[in-house]
């Protein structure tokens, strides 16, 4: 199988099962029949070979970007205008995608980019609560309940054809500590090298949001083309 068709194989079958705390609400866009269908025109897009990759794995996706597309880190602004793929969703924004199409593009753009990354989480599904975005390591007893979940996940996306050698991971903070434990017991990875969170650099470093770009760029390899643009505001 291709790339493509096992990430669409993965997202197709993933539930948590696990009961979770009150007023936890879990988000899974591949359970909806229009986000499933622009997730798989992106991976046909980007994703239809075999080549292997390293994987970037963040926190889990947010409400208003991976929540709604199925795509991490591309809301629907950055599906239909960087990705060429055109779709029905309300075109908001989201900081950390901002970010994160501003390294793709200073990287050479989707095409290059896609072909040596691949992008997950630490929970490939995102959660909510009282109507904001959650994370998993916000309350304990949601990740303790979400590990078998989390390994299992990990597990079967390193089969798809991502490389051992390295992984890297957004966040410098509870992100990194819980895969650095994670690894340390899996031994999934022999180094795990840690870059700044998106939404961390978008809310609270903006002005040195280039500085972040090259670095991010001189930990992943650059590109082609190294010229950094602002990001897209939207």
């Amino acid at each position: 199988m291709s790339f493509a068709e096992q990430v669409l194989s993965f997202y197709r079958t993933l539930e948590i099962r696990t009961p979770l705390p009150e007023g936890v609400v879990v988000m899974n866009p591949f359970q909806n029949a229009d986000s499933f269908s622009y997730c798989s025109q992106f991976y046909q897009k980007f994703y239809n070979d075999k080549n292997e990759r390293s994987i970037i794995l963040g926190i889990n996706p947010g409400r208003h970007g991976g929540g709604i597309t199925g795509i991490p880190f591309t809301d629907p602004v950055k599906l239909a205008d960087c990705c060429g793929i055109p779709n029905p969703f309300q075109r908001k924004a989201e900081l950390s995608a901002d970010f994160i199409y501003t390294v793709i593009n200073a990287y050479g753009g989707p095409e290059l980019f896609y072909r040596n990354f691949y992008f997950s989480a630490i929970s490939p599904l995102g959660f909510t609560k009282d109507g904001k975005n959650l994370n998993y390591y916000d309350i304990k007893e949601l990740q303790a309940a979400l590990k078998d979940f989390i390994i299992d996940s990990l597990v079967k996306q390193m089969s798809f054809g991502l490389k051992k050698s390295v992984c890297y991971c957004l966040g410098e903070g509870e992100n990194l500590k819980y895969l650095n434990r994670l690894n340390d017991e899996l031994k999934v990875f022999e180094r795990v090298v840690p870059l700044a969170h998106p939404r961390f650099i978008m809310q609270y470093k903006r002005k040195r949001v280039n500085e972040y770009v090259d670095a991010y760029l001189k930990k992943l390899g650059d590109g082609p083309q190294s010229t950094v643009h602002g990001p897209t505001e939207g």
